[in-house]
């Protein structure tokens, strides 16, 4: 039987875990946009609770109670929800009202806004709608700071589960290249701790398994650094993505998962784990 070792530290962070009380508190509640990056989760959530996912605040006009996702909407969409006549309940997460605030703080204050992280991403949408003017930038290199004007003063933020090594290369850059800087670490400590566990694991197995939502920023981001220890490293949502063929002539199985996996997958991947003969 092949030996299996989970990291440190993985799965449900505490903005997740809040977030997953608060739906469950709220049954018959629609949710803007998926409320986590996990479709099994979320599935589970409908399924037992009633709690529906919705596409947009266009689709909110007959709902009573809106949920507002772990990851935040864009302010305009919030001030849209309140203008109608609805129950809405904030499951964002803390660390990422953080980048908010400072980004509306900071923007007031005459900063051009630098986000590290990935413009698509639904987090760093809301994190810039809350900026004051126009002057915002999201990158995810330094290769995409060419052009921005480094005469004005900068504030810097991160999306919360992006890696800190490149947020600090930014960082070093804007320093350097900038009269004043304002650099904010708005990764979240799971992230850090997660990352680092993932790391650690990788270098001691024969083959990694990284369950999370392939949508999940912080899943893929323990998916690459396990890769780069352990190049047998497989990233699955659910057991049935398991293939048993990858655990031949291995004799140690790493396992971590992103932040918006919960327990009964991951106990459902190890259980079937367990069944391989190697």
């Amino acid at each position: 039987m092949i030996q299996i070792k989970l990291a440190r530290n993985y799965g449900f962070c505490f903005g997740v875990k809040r977030a997953i009380k608060i739906a469950e508190n709220a049954p018959g509640a629609s949710t803007i946009g998926p409320l986590i990056h996990n479709n099994e989760e979320i599935l589970r959530l409908k399924n037992n609770f009633n709690v529906s996912t919705l596409n947009s605040v266009e689709e909110a006009h007959d709902i009573k109670k809106a949920i507002i996702r772990t990851h935040g909407i864009q302010k305009e969409d919030l001030e849209a929800l309140k203008r109608l006549n609805i129950e809405i309940i904030n499951a964002t997460c803390p660390f990422v009202t953080k980048p908010q605030k400072i980004c509306e703080e900071m923007s007031a204050q005459g900063y051009t806004i630098i986000i590290f992280g990935d413009k698509n991403h639904p987090e760093v949408k809301s994190v810039k709608s809350y900026s004051i003017h126009d002057n915002v930038h999201v990158v995810l290199n330094i290769e995409d700071l060419d052009g921005i004007d480094f005469t004005n003063k900068i504030a810097l933020v991160s999306q919360t589960t992006r890696n800190a090594d490149e947020f600090l290369k930014i960082a070093d850059f804007l320093i350097i290249s900038c009269k004043e800087v304002r650099v904010f670490n708005t990764i979240c400590n799971a992230t850090f701790e997660n990352q680092d566990a993932a790391r650690e694991l990788a270098r001691q197995s024969d083959i990694v398994i990284v369950i999370g939502g392939k949508n999940s920023s912080n899943t893929k981001q323990l998916y690459r650094i396990v890769k780069e220890y352990c190049k047998d490293s497989f990233l699955v949502e659910n057991d049935k993505e398991l293939n048993f063929s990858w655990f031949t002539g291995k004799k140690i199985c790493g396992i971590t998962a992103g932040a918006s996996t919960p327990d009964w997958i991951i106990e459902k991947i190890i259980e079937k784990i367990r069944e391989i003969k190697v």
